[in-house]
């Protein structure tokens, strides 16, 4: 049994929380809320973010950080990526030796254009981190607390810490495979959210099927061409944390990023969105980080640089479908093959 601190009461947060309590883990769920906090003490329900779903008493929440990540062996961050640098902040207070993180979040910070493992290294010092992990891949939190089969990835550059991640979550459940690839696992979870808005905007203006799945096909290549450009290993885009996440996020009902896509695709505002929604939408900030990153690195990415005028520029969304179809004939393959060529060589 190991102690471990979820940072993040959310969807997610509380559903990994379920997981690691379903291992016998000792669980602190931290958030900054005390009504929701009480609720979990209390109730041992979290009805915000996941109805209907009854915790572990094992699964105790916390209001204050301190006390959340005193003595744990392993610090779960399970916030939105806007947040991450703010948490990271706090943390970093209370530890006084290195501590394992594993980090759940999707996205990529605008600006920087930093993973989010690289957010979490630039602010936590080395004498409080002995590694950071990523756990992602195809995962909507509403199966996972319902315990329906999943499988994520667990990711490091050094693959003993992956391996320590592995050990914590997996179970009958919850299947955890590894990777030494984290630029790959962090670029295929991150820009998903991208084409998972795009998706939803097709759905919402009435496009069928083969609209989707174009738009999922283009979209994976579009990840596999920018991820392979900061370094990626091509092949990560083909499992869990690529076309897997993609087809999850852009086919479910449980995609808040699909669900937002498909309000504005239904003709409302972005700001309407984003309030009717009432969660985070890491889709949004993504592609802002995503089309800035393709223009600095001259980076083909029509698919996103639409999105991001729908989403900034108020261009119409059947204006932007309109301007795909119509760009220049192309071929289809040669982006892949010159992506596997380089890789195969070196």
């Amino acid at each position: 049994m190991k102690k471990v601190a979820v940072l993040g009461a959310g969807s997610w947060g509380t559903a990994l929380a379920m997981v690691l309590a379903d291992n016998n883990h000792e669980v602190r769920l931290w958030g900054h809320k005390k009504e929701q906090i009480d609720e979990i003490n209390t109730n041992h329900t979290n009805n915000k973010y996941l109805k209907n779903i009854t915790l572990s008493n094992s699964i105790v929440g916390y209001q204050s950080m301190e006390a959340a990540v005193d003595k744990v062996d392993a610090i779960i961050l399970a916030v939105p990526t806007k947040a991450m640098r703010e948490v990271c902040q706090e943390v970093k207070q209370y530890l006084d030796r290195p501590h394992l993180f594993v980090h759940v979040s999707k996205g990529i910070e605008p600006d920087t254009h930093l993973r989010v493992s690289e957010v979490i290294e630039d602010e936590l010092p080395t004498s409080v981190r002995e590694a950071v992990v990523v756990l992602s891949g195809p995962s909507h939190a509403e199966e996972v607390s319902l315990r329906q089969p999943t499988t994520v990835t667990a990711a490091s550059t050094d693959l003993e810490p992956a391996e320590k991640v592995q050990d914590l979550f997996i179970n009958q459940h919850f299947r955890v495979y590894t990777n030494n690839d984290v630029v790959g696992v962090e670029i295929g979870g991150a820009l998903k959210n991208i084409i998972a808005l795009a998706a939803g905007i097709t759905d919402g203006l009435g496009y069928g099927d083969n609209a989707k799945a174009a738009l999922i096909t283009r979209g994976l290549a579009e990840i596999a061409r920018l991820g392979s450009c900061l370094g990626a290993n091509p092949l990560t885009f083909l499992g869990l944390t690529g076309m897997g996440d993609l087809i999850v996020t852009c086919t479910s009902v449980h995609s808040r990023n699909w669900r937002a896509g498909n309000m504005l695709g239904k003709g409302m505002k972005l700001e309407e969105v984003l309030e009717n929604m009432g969660m985070v939408v890491e889709g949004v900030r993504t592609t802002k980080a995503a089309y800035q990153l393709s223009q600095k690195l001259q980076v083909k990415m029509p698919l996103t640089s639409a999105l991001y005028h729908v989403l900034f520029d108020g261009v119409n969304p059947e204006d932007a479908v309109d301007e795909l179809m119509s760009r220049n004939k192309t071929t289809e393959l040669d982006d892949l093959a010159q992506l596997l060529g380089e890789r195969f060589s070196s």
